[in-house]
């Protein structure tokens, strides 16, 4: 499966997951999602993101959970 929205540059964020070559680290988008932050909310905060983008965090992060529990 591809995330062409997500992206990991050993450069940016020490290699973490971001959202299109952002600053923004796919596990800071998923615990503000845990934390009870609406889509919404996630948004007006970070305006250069789009509902496409935390679709995205979503579906990399239960690519990366099956992917350890297949091992």
């Amino acid at each position: 499966m591809t995330f062409p929205r997500i992206t990991i540059d050993p450069e940016v964020m020490g290699g973490a997951p971001c959202v299109r070559q952002s600053r923004v680290p796919v596990a800071t988008l998923l615990a503000m999602m845990a934390e009870g932050m609406s889509v919404t909310d996630i948004l007006t905060d970070l305006p250069f993101l789009d509902e496409e983008d935390l679709a995205e965090v979503l579906n990399f992060a239960a690519d990366a959970v099956r992917d350890r529990a297949a091992r």
